[in-house]
């Protein structure tokens, strides 16, 4: 339940909402109202001179604790006449006798006057050190508040409604750019809205005396987050800035939790996604395999006519599609759920592309391919099973997406630390839209879709195993220059006491 600041009742502090022209004529009648007061009791009573001057110099002070300066200069003038006329001889006349008294008058004008100047400036510093601490205090209630908010909800009502009751606002209006969204303390604030939708459009910070509203832009560092509107009567500018800067910050909490609770719900549907394709993959290969035997069993066999052989070249062909695709998943499952562990071990590079090309020969037929290591005895850190696989992924995406016929280039050289090896091929540029989006699962690029097979899952798998070995891999392509994939993983170093692979 929200908790109200406690507000002490300040008659002052109430007169200060008054016209400054009704506020002096107040204090200046309730100072002649006491010095009436003493001249008619002084009078009566017979008090000599200088038992009035002193009475008289107390309800100057008083004037000027409770009034001002200004009020106790008038009270103090009419003390002076008074004292003059009633209790300074010649009585009932302002007629001076004696110099001294004149230097008595003086003397007493100037110690009022310098008397109330510093009671002024005495309760002047008493009204800041109040106002200072009661906007400790309301910031302090603010922030506590906001710090315990439920980010789980929606903060923007809750924020313009915690605002108004920690400093007394009459009405409040924030705009979350993030969200698109204004939330306002009273219905029909439209004009308070707009104020705060501004702040944030034009990046505005601004003061309006004349209807108490203050206007911030919420930044926080170089980002701007919104805009905030403020209208009250005795709101000053520092409890505004240092709303504001608390409101910044909890619109910037709640997105930093908001992205937090996307990417975790968006890693709990990855955990899930990956045990559904691992599950499908394991459940698809014993029946494949009963396909792929009994569809080479037939053409092995024969005795076939020309439609029947045709049909079972088509199963035997797509079946082998289906095996490759669930081999692939099942892999990706595996480095998705952190089950491969990289065996980092030195790899002859130009071994391991020679053996690639070898193993390979019929996947990668109808394309020459020209190998360049400029450095002898080029050596990569690395799990081999693994890089042979991102590796061939990255030969066989070059060889369905090149023209037919070309060469496809492979280098590989050291930079920085790091074998990097490209694989080059010769055809149609991929988009720019397309160079980030290839390296997701199951994407191709809508104009590849129709010019060769593909599951969108080979270059995935190579993305994940230049990770997995703290690696990387990105691509280049331009129109007529072709496409080149770039696989970096960190150089070995020979060791005289270690075998490299290859």
């Amino acid at each position: 339940m929200p908790v109200k600041l406690p507000t002490a009742v300040n008659p002052a502090a109430s007169s200060r909402g008054l016209p400054r022209s009704v506020r002096f004529a107040g204090g200046s009648l309730a100072g002649a109202a006491a010095v009436a007061f003493l001249t008619y009791y002084g009078y009566a009573l017979h008090a000599n001179g200088l038992t009035m001057g002193f009475l008289y110099l107390l309800a100057v002070l008083l004037a000027a604790m409770s009034s001002g300066f200004a009020e106790a200069t008038v009270t103090s003038i009419l003390a002076v006449c008074c004292l003059n006329f009633f209790f300074i001889p010649p009585l009932l006349s302002f007629q001076v006798a004696d110099v001294e008294n004149w230097f008595g008058l003086a003397a007493f004008e100037s110690t009022a006057l310098v008397v109330s100047r510093l009671s002024t400036k005495v309760r002047d510093r008493a009204r800041a050190e109040a106002r200072e601490r009661r906007r400790a205090q309301r910031l302090y209630e603010l922030s506590r508040r906001i710090l315990f908010l439920d980010r789980r909800q929606t903060v923007g009502p809750r924020i313009v409604s915690l605002i108004q009751e920690a400093i007394g606002a009459d009405a409040v209006a924030l705009f979350d750019a993030t969200a698109a969204r204004v939330d306002s303390t009273e219905a029909g604030t439209s004009e308070l809205e707009d104020i705060a939708r501004n702040a944030y459009l034009q990046d505005l910070q601004h003061d309006d005396d004349s209807t108490g509203t203050c206007q911030r832009p919420l930044r926080l560092g170089k980002d701007l987050l919104g805009g905030l509107a403020i209208k009250g009567r005795d709101l000053d500018r520092l409890t505004a800035d240092a709303a504001a800067s608390l409101t910044a910050i909890t619109l910037e909490r709640a997105r930093s939790f908001d992205k937090e609770t996307r990417a975790e719900a968006a890693r709990q549907s990855e955990q899930l996604r990956t045990a559904v394709l691992d599950s499908l993959a394991h459940a698809f290969k014993t029946p494949l395999t009963t396909i792929r035997t009994a569809s080479s069993g037939l053409l092995e066999v024969g005795n076939l006519d020309q439609d029947n052989a045709e049909l079972a070249a088509l199963i035997d062909e797509q079946s082998r599609y289906l095996d490759q695709l669930t081999t692939d998943l099942l892999q990706m499952a595996r480095i998705d759920a952190a089950e491969i562990r990289v065996r980092r071990e030195p790899i002859a590079v130009t071994d391991l592309i020679e053996e690639i090309l070898e193993k390979n020969r019929d996947q990668l037929a109808g394309h020459d391919f020209e190998i360049s290591v400029p450095t002898e005895g080029l050596l990569a850190s690395g799990d081999r099973g693994l890089l042979r696989t991102a590796l061939l992924q990255l030969l066989d995406n070059a060889a369905k997406y090149s023209t037919p016929g070309s060469p496809i280039a492979i280098r590989a050289q050291e930079e920085d630390g790091e074998v990097v090896v490209s694989v080059h091929n010769e055809g149609a540029a991929i988009l720019p839209s397309d160079r980030e989006r290839i390296f997701e699962r199951f994407y191709r690029a809508p104009e590849s879709k129709h010019r060769a097979p593909g599951t969108g899952l080979g270059l995935s798998i190579a993305k994940k195993t230049a990770d997995a070995h703290h690696g990387r891999l990105w691509v280049a392509s331009e129109e007529g220059k072709g496409t080149t994939f770039y696989f970096a993983v960190p150089k070995a170093v020979r060791s005289d006491h270690e075998p490299v692979s290859g």
